[in-house]
């Protein structure tokens, strides 16, 4: 086929973009403003030692990650019976109205409940998100979308610490968790503004209509149950996926901050330089792999061997962030950590995209949110148990899981979707 006429689905890829940043950004406040001795001390994470208490931050991490799992099994659903536009908007209302809320906190009762909510919000996100690139684009173009709206959450990892410092600071802790709260209803304006299906666009050209649906599959005239995507493998192909690199993104979202600063003994004011390096290739990554696996399907491979062979050197990358946990060079740990990081992002823009190359639209939010909420209820119970092996015995033990989790998802992926084609469904 010819070259399209019209961009306007990248309008939308864009769109997906900034509120994927605004989710990373909300969900990151509380790893950098765990940081501050005031913080701590006026929610009682201050240990008696006059640190953060690990054990009750890895508890309070622990209910954001259950209550994002409900979530899926929440949100996954909705989006597909209100479809993207209404369902994104009712996830981003309420996890913004959630994230500012913690503001309210005096207690580790309080941040439990404003992490709860943000969870149960937050988790419409990626269902959404790959609905929607579902809808707007071409399975050759499926995966380099994905990655460019995956690409968000490093830069919300990355302007999260450049916001959250100069408004502790400057305006105390309550006023970075109000602002960053704030942002998802100006992200709803545009979104209400500009989203519709492609069939319903006026905006759209007959050119570029034609091109998104040019491998349009056949839609069931049903919807989907759970229950029933449960019977397909290919569900749990992405739910081993996601259950298995899942706690190792969660791992460094919420302990990097803690770990540069008792480890490497870097401060609130100074850490934005290691997350922005970090996140930065991590945006790279997400790019990248999105793109490198798109490109290989342009040039002749089937879809099935350019996902997996994206995921395999995907996963061979991570293996050496073991050693970031016992350097005391803190240039390595970054340079590890980066590496690590940017390979989960291309990772997942590839595994996101193995839904939407398996199963119809109508039912890509409900298998997101499926494999999501195995990611999250496994994040959960590694949350639980980080504060407490870090309290005890150092950062160790959580590097080493974080090497070795990715080539079992592989295997397992492969194991339960050989070949990644369409399901039947009956």
């Amino acid at each position: 086929m010819n070259a399209p006429i019209g961009k306007y689905r990248w309008r939308i890829a864009s769109l997906l973009f900034f509120a994927t940043t605004i989710n990373y950004i909300d969900r990151q406040v509380l790893a950098l403003v765990a940081t501050d001795d005031g913080f701590i001390r006026d929610v009682g994470l201050m240990g008696s030692d006059g640190k953060i208490n690990k054990e009750l931050f890895g508890y309070l991490d622990a209910a954001f990650k259950g209550a994002y799992a409900l979530g899926f099994l929440l949100m996954g659903n909705v989006l597909d019976k209100l479809g993207s536009k209404k369902g994104f908007s009712i996830s981003i209302v309420l996890w913004s109205i959630a994230a500012a809320g913690h503001a309210l906190a005096r207690s580790i009762f309080g941040l439990g409940i404003g992490r709860f909510f943000l969870g149960i919000g937050e988790a419409g996100n990626f269902p959404a998100c790959v609905k929607t690139v579902a809808e707007w684009f071409p399975k050759k173009e499926r995966s380099f979308a994905t990655g460019l709206f995956n690409a968000g959450s490093n830069i919300g990892a990355i302007l999260a610490p450049l916001m959250v410092p100069f408004l502790v600071i400057q305006y105390g802790w309550q006023s970075a968790f109000i602002v960053t709260g704030a942002l998802g209803f100006i992200w709803l304006i545009f979104w209400i503004i500009t989203y519709k299906k492609p069939e319903e666009h006026s905006k759209l050209s007959s050119e570029e209509l034609a091109y998104i649906n040019s491998d349009k599959e056949v839609e069931p005239k049903n919807k989907i149950g759970w229950f029933k995507l449960l019977t397909y493998k290919q569900t749990w192909a992405f739910a081993f996926g996601r259950m298995f690199t899942d706690p190792v993104w969660f791992l460094f979202l919420t302990w990097l901050p803690i770990f540069f600063k008792e480890e490497h003994n870097v401060d609130l004011k100074s850490m934005f330089i290691p997350m922005l390096v970090i996140y930065l290739i991590s945006d790279a990554g997400s790019i990248l792999g999105g793109w490198f696996s798109s490109n290989l399907i342009k040039k002749g491979y089937t879809v099935n061997k350019a996902r997996k062979l994206t995921m395999l050197i995907c996963a061979i990358a991570v293996t050496p962030i073991f050693f970031a946990s016992i350097t005391s060079n803190i240039y390595i740990a970054i340079a590890l950590i980066s590496l690590a990081t940017a390979a989960h992002q291309a990772w997942s823009a590839n595994l996101l995209t193995t839904v939407s190359d398996s199963f119809p639209k109508s039912a890509v939010a409900s298998v997101v949110g499926i494999g999501a909420m195995t990611g999250a209820l496994m994040g959960m119970i590694v949350a639980a148990l980080t504060g407490l092996i870090y309290q005890e015995f150092g950062p160790i033990p959580l590097f080493v899981f974080a090497s070795c989790a990715y080539l079992p998802a592989l295997f397992l992926l492969n194991r339960f979707n050989k070949t990644l084609e369409p399901i039947e469904i009956k």
